[in-house]
């Protein structure tokens, strides 16, 4: 019988009382719901609009990624996540790659922490040259990179295509998206003997990006939020899933949605995944009928200020215009 690599793992994960139970769920089974495909080389923005504004999420298929540099970096990271906790967290990652895992930001109660733990690489600074770094990681950072490049691509075409289908200002638009302040993450989530509802891999949150792409393993645990119930994101080989994050949501004055997503935990198998997330520039002003006008650098920090403060995320509810009273009575 498989069993995971304790010794890798952050050191609340190892904890005797999660392991040496049999694996179980009292979590209600997920819908079954076809998810909208969106196919890259033959995209119809009008499918693509309605994936946007329905479900805030697609599975993009025809995408260019090569399997081979997928299998590479997958193959990669299970080395890098193998090695001793006190290795990843002190000795190997450092500029332009960091190591972190669970949620920092709430309380140290293993419960609220998430189930994972994650490689981080900011695009620009994998594409920084002169900064020492470990040799286990130089490798990476070049397929990081050349996986970055790829996601780039991917990114600006679906962009420029929900652009179109929402009109922007072309000065505007010129802000909403830059392809240097992309990121990189490299997940595994843990394998967790107790998959009952206290513990999740990543509790439901939304995105702060433009968009983002998974491209997930064979394992599954991915599951979106629709209609106030659950529906699973099951794997298919060489498709991304592609989610909308609370910027496009502000941009398109709500007509698209920043879906609430999460990942359950799995009792029996590890889980990887990699994620690119796409930003607007820093310091551009974002215009939206539904918000105040803000930056995502104010954004980013009333983030971080609520999850300090309250340990968790707030999000575009703090930028929301208030609505004029109607004067009529109850």
């Amino acid at each position: 019988m498989w069993r995971p690599n304790i010794s890798s793992y952050p050191p609340p994960f190892r904890q005797s009382n999660y392991h040496h139970k049999q694996a179980h769920s009292d979590r209600p089974p997920p819908v079954a719901h076809p998810l909208p495909i969106i196919d890259l080389q033959h995209l119809n923005p009008n499918s693509l609009g309605e994936a946007c504004g329905d479900w805030g999420l697609f599975l993009l298929t025809n995408h260019g990624i090569p399997p081979i540099l997928t299998t590479q970096i997958q193959d990669h990271a299970k080395i890098l996540f193998s090695l001793p906790f006190d290795s990843k967290e002190t000795q190997i990652t450092n500029h332009p790659i960091t190591y972190f895992w669970g949620t920092p930001a709430i309380s140290q109660n293993v419960q609220n922490l998430n189930w994972v733990e994650s490689f981080h690489a900011p695009l620009k600074h994998l594409q920084d040259g002169g900064h020492k770094i470990h040799p286990m990681l130089e490798s990476f950072r070049c397929m990081l990179e050349e996986y970055g490049r790829h996601m780039v691509r991917v990114a600006r075409q679906l962009f420029e295509a929900l652009a179109m289908n929402l009109a922007f200002d072309p000065i505007q638009k010129a802000s909403y998206l830059s392809d240097s302040d992309g990121l990189l993450r490299v997940y595994r989530y843990p394998c967790c003997p107790m998959t009952t509802g206290e513990f999740f891999g990543m509790d439901a949150h939304t995105d702060s990006s433009v968009l983002s792409i998974l491209n997930q393993d064979e394992v599954g645990g991915l599951q979106v939020l629709k209609d106030l119930k659950w529906v699973d994101v099951r794997p298919i080989p060489g498709t991304l899933v592609v989610n909308l994050g609370d910027m496009m949501q502000a941009m398109s004055n709500e007509e698209y949605k920043s879906v609430k997503h999460r990942v359950v935990v799995n009792g029996r198998r590890e889980r990887f995944s990699i994620c690119y997330f796409a930003f607007p520039m820093e310091d551009g002003a974002i215009h939206s009928s539904k918000y105040k006008t803000f930056t995502y650098k104010d954004f980013r920090a009333k983030v971080q200020e609520d999850i300090k403060t309250t340990g968790f995320k707030v999000g575009l509810d703090r930028f929301k215009l208030k609505q004029p009273d109607s004067g009529l009575g109850a």
